[in-house]
């Protein structure tokens, strides 16, 4: 069924089929850069991130990575390959070797989505970065070794927490991580999909009992504003879909069903959790 996308919120919550609205098409703060076409028949989108966007193991239902639900936009010429682990910063995904690993079966012609930023915060010396030297010096490393590999780089600002002021006012928590970055795309001349101010401005949007919907407020009593349920993870997935149509990163030939939502069921099918 498609989804019209029109923001559609009622008395009794928020409509996933509907809740983007016009954000979502807008896709605010993308910025619309040209890719090289692709080398090789089948394309693959590969990201490199942190819990947010992460593939979950079915026991921790209902948390939901918004990567999990990119492959419902790719057509047959193109793939998703989500590398994007828990716990990870800008630093410690390069210090293990996963940016390695994930190069590793890369081919020419392919995507790179960065976003990394949540845990570069972080005090601890494994994955703190600052955001105006090593955070930018970081993702510098995964832009110029996807150049190197003949792969396009894209950088994602992080998605926002779940934050209210009692006025009701939906605020950053990110600090200066989200201008690094798009500083750094500037400099580098890398497309930018900016889902920090998209996300944000979601949130403001539905306010702040509706977005409990779209994070880990569950009946058992869980309370967590950082990560997302699966109606969180869906839009916040057809807003990076969106953006990487809106930077040229992937083509028309590559995507689909931009205006609708990831249905329920595709968030079901068990996938393999990165180690």
């Amino acid at each position: 069924m498609r989804h019209t996308p029109v923001a559609h919120i009622t008395s009794s919550g928020v409509s996933r089929r509907s809740a983007l609205g016009g954000l979502a098409a807008a896709a605010l703060g993308t910025l619309a850069l040209a890719a090289p076409a692709s080398a090789h028949p089948i394309r693959t989108l590969y990201i490199a991130g942190d819990s947010t966007a992460s593939i979950k193991p079915l026991d921790v239902y209902p948390e939901t990575g918004w990567g999990m639900g990119l492959g419902y936009y790719l057509t047959p010429h193109a793939r998703v390959a989500n590398h994007a682990v828990n716990g990870r910063s800008s630093k410690s995904f390069i210090d293990e070797g996963r940016l390695a690993g994930l190069l590793s079966t890369a081919a020419s012609g392919d995507v790179l989505l960065i976003q990394f930023g949540h845990n570069d915060a972080k005090p601890d010396a494994e994955r703190h970065t600052d955001p105006w030297g090593s955070y930018q010096d970081y993702l510098a490393q995964y832009v110029d070794a996807a150049r190197a590999h003949g792969m396009t780089p894209v950088l994602a600002t992080s998605i926002e927490r779940r934050r209210f002021r009692s006025d009701g006012t939906a605020y950053s928590t990110h600090g200066d991580y989200p201008e690094a970055m798009r500083q750094l795309a500037q400099k580098k001349h890398v497309p930018l999909i900016d889902l920090q101010r998209q996300s944000l401005a979601l949130w403001q949007q539905l306010g702040p009992e509706r977005t409990k919907d779209y994070f880990l407020h569950t009946e058992d009593g869980r309370r967590d504003n950082t990560h997302l349920s699966e109606v969180g993870a869906a839009a916040i997935a057809q807003l990076a879909a969106i953006g990487l149509q809106g930077t040229g990163a992937l083509s028309p030939r590559d995507l689909r069903r931009l205006d609708e939502l990831v249905p329920h069921g595709w968030f079901e099918r068990p996938e393999t959790v990165p180690a």
